[in-house]
């Protein structure tokens, strides 16, 4: 009897000591980068290797990535609204793909100058603004992984 009680101190002994797991979810920065797209989404062919990179690169960088269709009319105006909402939230990184997307990253992002922006595509005007011109599927991958990866050193 006192051999049994031996063994179950020793079992539970072992199981209370032995180390916990890898844990199962990333422990992200407080840093997000947000694309902003089409009423079509990441389903969008303009967006669809937006994404991609993006998810890749939060992988290497621990930055949280999400998107924000436009929904409604696809007008500069209402995509405007969306900027700002991205801007005025969470988003430290907000990236656009679509041409009233791009255009209104343009007219939205003088009033947000703490907030960096990429465009893939058209052309800044504002000094927080980098436009991605080669959309190459290397070399746009390359570019948004090294604006995230800036993002996530600002964070840290």
């Amino acid at each position: 009897m006192a051999a049994l009680g031996l063994l179950v101190a020793a079992v539970a002994t072992t199981w209370m000591l032995w180390p916990d797991p890898e844990p199962r979810q990333r422990e992200y920065l407080n840093a997000t980068a947000c694309l902003l797209t089409d009423h079509a989404g990441i389903s969008d062919d303009a967006a669809k290797p937006v994404w991609a990179a993006m998810q890749e690169a939060s992988v290497s960088s621990l930055v949280k990535v999400q998107y924000l269709a436009v929904n409604g009319p696809q007008t500069v105006d209402n995509a405007r609204n969306h900027v700002a909402s991205l801007a005025g939230s969470r988003c430290g990184l907000v990236i656009a793909a679509g041409p009233a997307q791009i255009d209104a990253v343009v007219a939205a992002a003088p009033s947000f100058p703490k907030v960096r922006f990429v465009t893939i595509g058209g052309s800044a005007t504002a000094a927080n603004i980098t436009v991605i011109s080669d959309s190459a599927a290397d070399n746009l991958r390359t570019a948004l992984k090294h604006e995230v990866t800036a993002l996530a050193d600002s964070a840290s």
